[in-house]
């Protein structure tokens, strides 16, 4: 008999190659979105399959199913979609976790939470270990996404210790792929998008500032792991490449990548930008063998490819 999983924010950038790995495991798939930061496009080769099924809905409002795992991953993830209405992103993050729990807890079902590095906020150590509790700005530009995960996390683990329900935490750090929003704001998207233009690309602070990125492939097998993982512990995971590069060096690569004609402009840094973000992967290594296999370089050359592929789309929807 096929597991039925639902997957909330199922049309956004992430949630729709989860949606799409989990039909390919033979899943019934209920994708729940708003269609807020999620596209129809993002999951219109999907409609093709009989056992899935889209839902419009906002998780800010409960919802009635029935499913055997839910995956919870609604909420606008990058800083122009989740600052454009930091209300409701704060509503999202906790409401959506509380309706979500509900579910799961009517139904005795694991349910998994899409958490973010965010949470570690401007890190004072580094890389960045499960047991670190962060430096968050709680009144920063940035805190309703931070600090509404760091809510949705606390709602987790005691929902996991009042009702005993199962649950998967997967703190997830800077992910990039295909069907990425190319207005995102996100670093790989913006610097794709503005060398396919011959833009300048733009560059915040002296561009010494650290990430790591992981594909988009690897984040999605590190998230059904997580899920499926036997053991029954409530902890987090670091989900994310530990493979550190300067956001000057992402923006060389991606010129070269591209044949691109651009340059580099620098601007301010914004409010509370952190400086260095790396996930310390130990605990996904031993719990679920699981680490990055996707090169950036790889990674980079599919994502250009898809973005290539949008804007050629778009100019002949112009014409």
């Amino acid at each position: 008999m096929r597991k039925r999983v639902l997957v909330t924010g199922g049309a956004g950038f992430l949630g729709s190659h989860l949606c799409r790995s989990l039909l390919h495991n033979d899943c019934e798939v209920l994708c729940v979105d708003n269609f807020f930061t999620g596209a129809r496009g993002n999951i219109d080769e999907l409609m093709a399959y009989p056992n899935f099924e889209v839902i419009r809905h906002d998780v800010i409002l409960p919802l009635y199913v029935e499913v055997d795992e839910i995956y919870n991953l609604a909420c606008p993830a990058s800083p122009v979609h989740y600052q454009h209405d930091p209300v409701h992103t704060t509503k999202t993050s906790v409401m959506g976790a509380i309706n979500a729990l509900g579910l799961a807890k009517r139904l005795k079902v694991p349910i998994l939470q899409a958490s973010t590095s965010e949470v570690y906020g401007d890190p004072e150590i580094h890389p960045q270990h499960e047991s670190y509790p962060g430096r968050v700005n709680v009144g920063g530009i940035r805190a309703c996404y931070d600090e509404g995960k760091r809510c949705a996390e606390t709602l987790f683990y005691d929902y996991h210790r009042q009702h005993n329900l199962k649950i998967r935490i997967a703190r997830i750090f800077n992910t990039y792929g295909p069907n990425m929003h190319p207005n995102d704001g996100r670093v790989i998207s913006n610097f794709i998008i503005q060398a396919l233009k011959n833009e300048p690309i733009t560059v915040y602070g002296d561009g010494s500032q650290t990430r790591s990125f992981c594909f988009v492939d690897d984040l999605i097998e590190g998230l059904m792991l997580l899920m499926n993982l036997s053991a029954d512990s409530p902890e987090p995971v670091n989900l994310g490449n530990p493979a550190e590069i300067k956001i000057k060096e992402v923006a060389e690569e991606i010129i070269s990548l591209t044949g691109s004609r651009s340059r580099l402009r620098f601007c301010p840094l914004p409010a509370d930008d952190p400086r260095q973000r790396c996930p310390d992967i130990s605990r996904a290594r031993e719990w679920l063998n699981w680490q990055p296999r996707v090169s950036l370089r790889a990674g980079l050359k599919r994502t250009i490819a898809y973005f290539e592929g949008a804007l050629a789309s778009e100019l002949g929807r112009a014409a």
